[in-house]
C-alpha cells in the first residue's frame, strides 16, 4: 500500500441510529503498527458485514504519523505524542499533523488509543485522572473511563502520567539545565489522550506489547472489539474484565543528564524495585536508587539527555468499578 505523506487517511462507519462517537488511532509513532494491524483486521471483518455498526460512530486512522511510518521509526520531526496541539503556523511536520488530527478527536466522544513499546514486556492500559476541577487536567468522566480500560483486555491499569510529567518539568526547571527547551512545559506531556481529555472526552492507551511481538496486533484487535461492543456500537459479545486487575500510579520521572548515564541492566518495564535498589550510575559517577519499593516504567536506553529516562509507580489507591 502506497502512503502518502501529505494527509491522513480516515475511515468512519457511522450508523442510522445514534450512539456514541468512538475513534481508533494507530502508529501515533511509526515503529509501533500492532495497532495499524488490529484496526486494519477490524475494518476487514466491518466491511466484510461480519461486524454490522448499528449505534453511533467509529472512525479509524490507522496510520497516525505518515511520515515516520514510512520510515518505520518513533518520529518523523518531533514526537507527535508531546505537546498534541493545534499549531498555527505549523513549524514541523507532526503540527500539520496535529492540525488534522486534534479536530478529529474533537468529533468525538471516546478515544482507544494504540501503541506499543521497546523493551519486553506484558500488555498495559493507561488512565487519566480521578475527576477533579485542578488546574492541570480537569476532568469528569473517570467512571466510564475506568470501564473502557478493564474491558480492553489486560491485567494492569496505570495512572498518573499528566501528573508525574508535570512534576519533572518542576525538576527540570530548577536543575536548570535545559533553559527555555520545549520539555520544560507541562503541556509537552500532552498526547492524544490528554487531548481528547481536554475537550470533553475520555481515552485510553492501551500498550500492546513489544513492538515485534507477533501477538500485538491481536491484543489490539481484541481491544476494538470489545470497545464497540461496550459503547453498543456493534452488537458483540463483552466479555467479563480480567479478575486481578492490577493498578499502579506513576509517582516520579527521571531523566537522562547526560550521555555517559547509564542503567545497571537492562531493565524492562514493571520490574519491580525495593526501596534503596540501585537503578543506575550518573556520568558524574553518583547512584540513582528507588526511593521507595514499587516498579520501573518505560525505561528508555537510548533517552536524550535533558528527556524523560524512565517513570517510577507504586500502587495506585484508586478502585475500578464493580
Amino acid at each position: 500500500m502506497s502512503l502518502s505523506t501529505r494527509h491522513l487517511r480516515v475511515h468512519r462507519f457511522a450508523a442510522l441510529d445514534a450512539g456514541p462517537r468512538l475513534i481508533v488511532t494507530g502508529a501515533v509513532h511509526g515503529n509501533e503498527t500492532a495497532g495499524t494491524r488490529g484496526i486494519e483486521r477490524v475494518m476487514r471483518e466491518i466491511e466484510r458485514g461480519e461486524i454490522d455498526i448499528v449505534r453511533g460512530t467509529v472512525s479509524f486512522v490507522p496510520v497516525c504519523n505518515p511520515l515516520a511510518y514510512r520510515h518505520q521509526r518513533r518520529t518523523g520531526e518531533r514526537n507527535l505524542n508531546r505537546r498534541l496541539l493545534p499549531v498555527m503556523p505549523p513549524k514541523e511536520y507532526e503540527d500539520g499533523i496535529a492540525n488534522v488530527l486534534c479536530p478529529l478527536l474533537a468529533e468525538h466522544d471516546v478515544l482507544l488509543d494504540l501503541h506499543s513499546f521497546r523493551s519486553p514486556g506484558q500488555p498495559f492500559v493507561l488512565r487519566g485522572p480521578a475527576d477533579n476541577r485542578g488546574p492541570l487536567e480537569p476532568f469528569a468522566h473517570e467512571a466510564a473511563e475506568a470501564r473502557l480500560a478493564a474491558h480492553v483486555g489486560v491485567r494492569r491499569i496505570v495512572d498518573g502520567w499528566l501528573e508525574a510529567y508535570a512534576r519533572g518539568v518542576a525538576e527540570r526547571k530548577a536543575r536548570g539545565l535545559t533553559p527555555g527547551a520545549v520539555n520544560e512545559d507541562p503541556a509537552y506531556g500532552i498526547g492524544t489522550t490528554e487531548y481528547m481529555r481536554s475537550v470533553g472526552g475520555y481515552a485510553v492507551t492501551l500498550e500492546c506489547g513489544q513492538h515485534d511481538d507477533p501477538a500485538a496486533p491481536g491484543v489490539a484487535y481484541q481491544a476494538i472489539r470489545q470497545a464497540l461492543a461496550l459503547l453498543g456500537i456493534a452488537e458483540l459479545p463483552l466479555e467479563r474484565p480480567a479478575p486481578d486487575i492490577e493498578c499502579l500510579t506513576l509517582a516520579r520521572v527521571i531523566d537522562r543528564h547526560a550521555e555517559g548515564d547509564r542503567f545497571i541492566k537492562t531493565w524492562t518495564s514493571f520490574d519491580a524495585l525495593a526501596a534503596g535498589d540501585l537503578i543506575a550510575l550518573r556520568a558524574d559517577g553518583s547512584e540513582v536508587h528507588a526511593p521507595a519499593a514499587g516498579y520501573i516504567v518505560f525505561p528508555d536506553h537510548a533517552a536524550l539527555p535533558g528527556h524523560e529516562w524512565f517513570y517510577l509507580a507504586q500502587r495506585s489507591a484508586r478502585r475500578l468499578p464493580g
